[in-house]
């Protein structure tokens, strides 16, 4: 028993050493934070669409290749792929960020705000990093220069993924993390777990949170066309209104989650996020459309709240007069943390951020396609401060004014720095 105990505590100690940064690559990465924000503010004032990333990912292969990196571009349209071999040999492991922009219209007043403008499924619009993919790309970068100072300390090999259309491809084309698992990403060589992290507007700079299992949601995006008669508004006992059996459609969907989906397991949530139908305040029209999203956390719900979903849409049109039909497209799966990375992780970002500044956290309702990464192999997503401590009125993400603070980046460096030598080392 006592010696069990004993090697118990030596390991113990062993992993707690490895949980701290060597101080030289600690050096390096205080050394290059100015870099990281200059970066970050560049990304920000040049942001790009999805699919669209050419520019970004220009910047980002000649950072690479100044390193002295193998680096192949072109992967999933525009992502980039950096390869660094370690003195010596061993496992690979992969870190990954994000680089698309949004079509959303910056209303700050920053330094470097963007005053892009592109069209968006036809429409004119600004363009911005409201989600702080521009931040996960420099910190990225940082990681990547401070690593190719230290190959001597690496045993294996990182793969540094810049990953395109994180917030879904344009209508008709394929993209994202489902796209580059396809096209091999996490072949030659074949990557043995992954990392990557999402800054947050409401979480306080220098904390970091995260949770083993399912940490965000699958997401389906769903269209319902609803056919109806057409008459003058006048008269709607002569037509069958398209309008009212959409109202009756949203309004029932919302039973499938309060009576018969099993909210103590997982949270799920239905939301109808556009409708388009009619030309005038006196005509009924003959058809309706509606357009929203389904989040699930738990597969079982899922199935059942498509099944229900695709019968009582037709059920309910039937019931007055019209028909409707659904169709959905998956976005992503679940986000799942391996439990076991999961469990090694913390102790690594314990050892990195302070033992009280890395959180559990509940499940969020937002959805990742880091889920198609972690689909293959063991991965571990975390969620990392970006709000400036005493801010009490954060802007959510994907809003015009949504903002980060520069500091909260650094963890973010230090961290995705650790975890690949905490696992090549293990």
């Amino acid at each position: 028993m006592k010696k069990t105990y004993t090697l118990l505590l030596f390991a113990l100690i062993v992993f707690s050493a490895n949980a701290q940064l060597d101080i030289s690559i600690l050096k390096d990465i205080e050394n290059i934070e100015s870099q990281v924000i200059d970066w970050r503010h560049y990304f920000h004032e040049n942001p790009e669409l999805s699919n669209r990333e050419f520019n970004t990912a220009k910047k980002i292969e000649e950072h690479l290749k100044s390193l002295g990196m193998e680096v192949q571009t072109g992967i999933a349209k525009t992502g980039v792929v950096g390869l660094l071999k370690g003195s010596n040999p061993g496992k690979v492991v992969a870190l990954r960020a994000d680089i698309d922009g949004l079509p959303v219209t910056e209303r700050n007043d920053l330094s470097f705000k963007s005053n892009v403008k592109d069209t968006f499924l036809g429409t004119e619009t600004g363009v911005m990093h409201a989600c702080g993919h521009d931040t996960h790309i420099a910190i990225l970068m940082g990681v990547a220069e401070v690593m190719s100072k230290h190959k001597d300390k690496i045993n294996g090999t990182i793969k540094f993924i810049f990953q395109p259309a994180e917030e879904g491809p344009p209508p008709g084309e394929e993209g994202g993390a489902k796209l580059m698992v396809k096209e091999g990403v996490l072949k030659n060589p074949d990557v043995d777990a992954i990392y990557g992290l999402h800054i947050n507007s409401g979480t306080p700079v220098g904390t970091i949170k995260l949770k083993p299992e399912g940490i965000m949601a699958a997401v389906e995006r769903f269209v319902i066309n609803v056919e109806g008669k057409g008459s003058h508004g006048s008269a709607p006992w002569s037509g069958v209104d398209p309008i009212l059996i959409s109202a009756k459609i949203i309004d029932g969907f919302q039973t499938i989650i309060s009576r018969e989906s099993n909210l103590i397991d997982a949270p799920a949530v239905i939301t109808v996020g556009k409708i388009t139908s009619g030309t005038r305040f006196n005509v009924i029209p003959e058809s309706a459309e509606l357009i929203g999203t389904v989040r699930t956390l738990d597969p079982n719900m899922r199935d059942l709240i498509i099944k229900r979903m695709t019968e009582m849409a037709g059920d309910i049109a039937k019931a007055y007069g019209g028909k409707a039909t659904i169709e959905w497209q998956n976005n992503t799966i679940v986000t799942y943390n391996d439990p076991a990375l999961t469990v090694k992780a913390i102790e690594t970002l314990k050892g990195v951020a302070g033992a009280d500044k890395v959180e559990d956290m509940k499940a969020v309702t937002g959805g990742e396609d880091f889920s198609y990464f972690q689909e293959k192999i063991p991965g571990v997503y975390f969620f990392l401060g970006g709000m400036t401590p005493g801010n009490t009125n954060p802007y959510p993400h994907h809003t015009p004014d949504f903002q980060i603070d520069d500091a909260g980046m650094l963890l973010g460096v230090k961290a995705l720095s650790q975890l690949a030598i905490d696992f090549l080392n293990e």
